[in-house]
C-alpha cells in the first residue's frame, strides 16, 4: 500500500509586463511570477476528481487581471495580494506561495518612454500565506561583485591531493544570491530593498577577506543591521575563480595583471545569518 505525501501545484514563470501610464514618464514593472498552491488535493491524485482544482491557467489569468485592477507597486505587496486571494477565496486551498522576480530597466536619456534592460541583479519576493499567517521574503539574485585586491586565502588544510597554492593577494569575485526574512513589515518596501542591497555591496567592498565565508558573514550581518524587521538572511556565494596566467613561457612577467577566468568547477559558499533575538522559521522558506 502507498499513501499520498505532501503535494502542491501551480503556474510557474508567468511573464508579466505592467506599464504605469498615469505619469508623465512611463514606469515598467517586468515580472516573472510563480504560484504554488496546496490543500485538499487528495482526490485529484487518487481518483482524478478535479472538483477542488483551480486550473493553473486560471492562476495565470488572475495574475494578469490583478496587475490591471490593483497595479503592481512593490513586488512584496503584489505577491501578498495574490497569495491571500487564492487562500481566502477557495476553501480547498489552504496554503499559497507566490514567488516573483522583477527585472530592471533603465530609461534612455531624453526619452520618457524608451528603456534599455539594465542587465543588473534581479529583485525577488516570496510570500507564503496559510489563511492565518503571512510570511514574506525579499531578495536578489545575480549580484556580481568583484574586488581586485584586499583578499587572501592562506592557512587552509593540506592533504596529499592539495595543489592549490596559498595567496596573500587575489581577485575575489562572486555572484550573490541573497534572501532575507521579515518579521515586521518595513514602512517602504522599495527603500528597504535599496538599503539591503547597499548593505551587501558595502560589506563586500569594506571587508578585507581572508575567506569567502568571512565575507558572507560580514554581508549578512550588515544587512540585518541596516534593515529593521529583517531577522534572517540566507546567502549563496559561488567563488568565480580568477587564476594568474603563467606568462613565463613567453618571456613575460605577470605581476597580478592577467588572469584566466574559470566558470566551472567553482567553490560554492552558502550560509545563514540570524539576528540575535530571531527564531528560525522554516515554513517561510
Amino acid at each position: 500500500m502507498a499513501r499520498l505525501g505532501e503535494n502542491r501545484y501551480g503556474k510557474a514563470q508567468i511573464r508579466l509586463m505592467k506599464v504605469d501610464r498615469d505619469t508623465e514618464r512611463h514606469v515598467l514593472h517586468d515580472l516573472n511570477v510563480s504560484i504554488s498552491l496546496s490543500g485538499d488535493m487528495e482526490e485529484v491524485h487518487l481518483s482524478g476528481d478535479n472538483a477542488t482544482v483551480l486550473p493553473t491557467d486560471t492562476q495565470k489569468n488572475t495574475a494578469y487581471a490583478f496587475a490591471r485592477e490593483h497595479g503592481v507597486g512593490e513586488v512584496e505587496d503584489f505577491a501578498a495580494l495574490l497569495a491571500r486571494h487564492f487562500v481566502d477565496s477557495r476553501p480547498s486551498i489552504h496554503r499559497a506561495r507566490v514567488h516573483i522576480e522583477e527585472y530592471s530597466w533603465e530609461r534612455l536619456d531624453g526619452a520618457p518612454h524608451s528603456f534599455a534592460q539594465s542587465g543588473r541583479d534581479v529583485r525577488t519576493a516570496t510570500v507564503t500565506y496559510d489563511g492565518e499567517r503571512e510570511r514574506i521574503l525579499s531578495g536578489l539574485t545575480g549580484l556580481v561583485l568583484l574586488s581586485s585586491t584586499g583578499s587572501e586565502f592562506t592557512g587552509f588544510v593540506k592533504d596529499p591531493w592539495t595543489t592549490l597554492a596559498e595567496t596573500t593577494d587575489r581577485i575575489l569575485c562572486t555572484s550573490v544570491d541573497a534572501t532575507w526574512r521579515h518579521t515586521a513589515r518595513p514602512d517602504d518596501w522599495g527603500k528597504s530593498f535599496t538599503a539591503a542591497r547597499a548593505a551587501l555591496t558595502e560589506a563586500f567592498a569594506e571587508t578585507y577577506s581572508r575567506s569567502l565565508q568571512q565575507t558572507l558573514y560580514a554581508m549578512g550581518e550588515r544587512l540585518l543591521a541596516s534593515c529593521p524587521g529583517a531577522a534572517e538572511v540566507r546567502l549563496s556565494l559561488p567563488n568565480r575563480h580568477h587564476f594568474l596566467v603563467d606568462l613565463a613561457p613567453f618571456g613575460l612577467e605577470n605581476p597580478g595583471e592577467v588572469f584566466h577566468v574559470d566558470d566551472r568547477p567553482y567553490g560554492l559558499i552558502e550560509g545563514t545569518v540570524l539576528a540575535d533575538d530571531a527564531d528560525p522559521d522554516d515554513e517561510a522558506w
